[in-house]
């Protein structure tokens, strides 16, 4: 990978990061900052999430994001901090192993995904569009996947079904609050090489393989690529991409029988 060039697309805005303290949304929150933006990192681990903010230079809010009270304080701290809502990256997000086959997962499993994944989304979206609508101005960004949009015989089924939810909402909205300078996407990312994935399968060559057989760039992606993906749609020069299905896959959509 090339190192990322330096842009200031994001210089005055305000963005609101969830699940900032690893992952996609620790590599999307020095990107963003990196480009300008004053940064509020949103993570329920606080060890992590104060670390991102101090790294970033921007604001720690601890926040369980299937909580509506703590997610409303979290929006109206970076309003109250900053002066106004222009990015939401709402990015936090569960895939726990006991979501997998249909057959197997329990109704608890369930549940809890659909809590984190799809409810999360649509109370931090409900808490943002107030401050965007006032501004006439906004960009939201909504973590689904490229699961979303594709059937693996691998399922993890809450998580699968979640992420369809987040895509469909995302488009909604986006057609919803188009007419009001608000723009809602959902970004739909390939396996990413997190500390998640390797969690849930990397670390077990054979079930890797697997995935990677998949992907025509043959490998995962690394986090800075999403994040950069991120930017672009929380930027102007995204300014006419909206309710879109934003796939930052390597390919996997769009293949059948993928190089040797």
């Amino acid at each position: 990978m090339t190192e990322t060039p330096v842009c200031r697309r994001l210089v005055g805005r305000t963005a609101v990061v969830t699940g900032a303290g690893s992952g996609i949304g620790l590599a999307t929150a020095r990107r963003l900052a990196s480009e300008g933006a004053q940064v509020v990192c949103a993570d329920i681990d606080e060890s992590a999430g104060k670390t991102a903010a101090e790294e970033v230079g921007g604001l720690f809010v601890r926040v369980d994001v299937t909580d509506p009270e703590q997610v409303e304080a979290l929006f109206k701290t970076a309003f109250d901090t900053y002066g106004s809502v222009d990015i939401a990256f709402n990015n936090a997000g569960i895939s726990p192993p006991d979501d997998d086959s249909i057959l197997t997962t329990g109704l608890d499993a369930w549940k809890r995904v659909q809590e984190v994944n799809l409810t999360s989304v649509y109370l931090c979206c409900k808490a943002a569009l107030p401050y965007m609508r006032r501004q006439g101005r906004g960009s939201i960004i909504n973590t689904a996947s490229f699961v979303a949009v594709m059937g693996a015989a691998t399922s993890q089924i809450s998580y699968t079904a979640s992420k369809g939810g987040v895509l469909a909402m995302s488009r909604e909205l986006g057609v919803q609050f188009a007419r009001e300078g608000i723009r809602v996407n959902a970004l739909c990312p390939g396996p990413v090489n997190t500390p998640l994935l390797k969690e849930l399968f990397a670390k077990d060559p054979e079930r890797a393989q697997r995935r990677l057989v998949h992907v025509p760039v043959g490998r995962f992606a690394e986090p800075e690529e999403i994040a950069s993906a991120v930017a672009f749609l929380a930027s102007d020069d995204a300014s006419f991409v909206n309710a879109a299905e934003f796939l930052v896959d390597g390919g996997i959509a769009g293949a059948y029988v993928t190089p040797l």
